[in-house]
């Protein structure tokens, strides 16, 4: 009975050790976004004292109605909607496509053109700024939202993630198929892509979350206020000799409060999809 006891007892602190390493992480994990709301109602002089000020004397919701004001909000968040909707479908299309390519279609060099394009992700995204800001120019697409959309309908972290999904899937499914006449477009179509949905989902909150947090490449493409998306359009609210913290917080949490819901609604399939990409090589 003492031996169990104190296993009882060992298994109970081991687990307490864990929720606290948890809870703690938790702590750091949400702290900036309280600091940011927080920041978000306070005065500009709250938000600037020295040593801090934690809670506000006097929630300021008017500094959300300044964003407003200050900044053509809704465009940016149109034009931020359309560039990200228009990159997650282009991805989930043409890296499934190439995916399922890789993972279940046997032709010449295949390995040697998978690790090609997986060469793509061992160079800093930077390098590629100056040629594809060329392209755009040559193209006349700077200042649009063509300029931003293209470069980002494929990707080779994509076209990985799902294909480390589709090698999971067993190969009866493809030869009970073929036997009744399917061919490759059909199997990927009608069996393989449905199978697919959890590292679908994941790939869509990747590209989702990519798209909406990009900043460098919208301030140099676009210049145009009509044509910019909030991360690129929240930057410029910092002055040049003053900054007012509170309506970029403020303008901040508005930015993130579709990417967090968004999240909480499809957080279990995400979790599932990230699972089942790491089953097999």
């Amino acid at each position: 009975m003492n031996v169990k006891s104190q296993r009882y007892k060992s298994t109970r602190f081991q687990l307490g050790i864990v929720h606290l390493i948890l809870i703690l992480g938790s702590v750091i994990m949400v702290g900036p976004f309280l600091w940011m709301f927080l920041t978000s109602v306070k005065t500009l002089g709250e938000s600037t004292a020295v040593p801090p000020i934690l809670f506000p004397h006097q929630f300021q919701w008017s500094n959300y109605t300044k964003v407003f004001v200050n900044l053509p909000f809704f465009t940016f968040y149109w034009n931020t909607f359309i560039t990200t909707v228009a990159k997650v479908i282009g991805q989930l299309i043409i890296c499934s496509l190439a995916a399922y390519a890789f993972a279940r279609i046997a032709f010449p060099g295949r390995n040697f053109f998978f690790m090609l394009m997986l060469s793509v992700l061992m160079v800093p995204g930077q390098v590629f700024l100056i040629p594809q800001y060329m392209i755009m120019k040559d193209l006349g697409w700077l200042n649009s939202l063509t300029a931003l959309i293209v470069p980002g309908l494929f990707s080779a972290f994509g076209t990985f993630l799902l294909r480390q999904f589709f090698m999971t899937l067993p190969h009866e499914l493809e030869e009970a198929a073929k036997l009744d006449g399917c061919n490759q477009l059909r199997i990927y179509w009608r069996i393989m892509l449905p199978l697919a949905k959890p590292g679908m989902i994941a790939l869509a909150i990747f590209t989702m979350l990519w798209s909406w947090n990009d900043l460098m490449w919208p301030l140099i493409v676009n210049s145009s206020p009509d044509k910019m998306v909030l991360s690129a359009g929240i930057a410029f609210l910092q002055g040049e000799h003053q900054t007012n913290y509170t309506i970029i917080m403020a303008g901040s949490m508005m930015a993130i409060l579709p990417m967090i819901i968004i999240f909480f609604i499809f957080q279990r399939s995400f979790i599932e999809g990230i699972a089942f990409t790491g089953g097999k090589s």
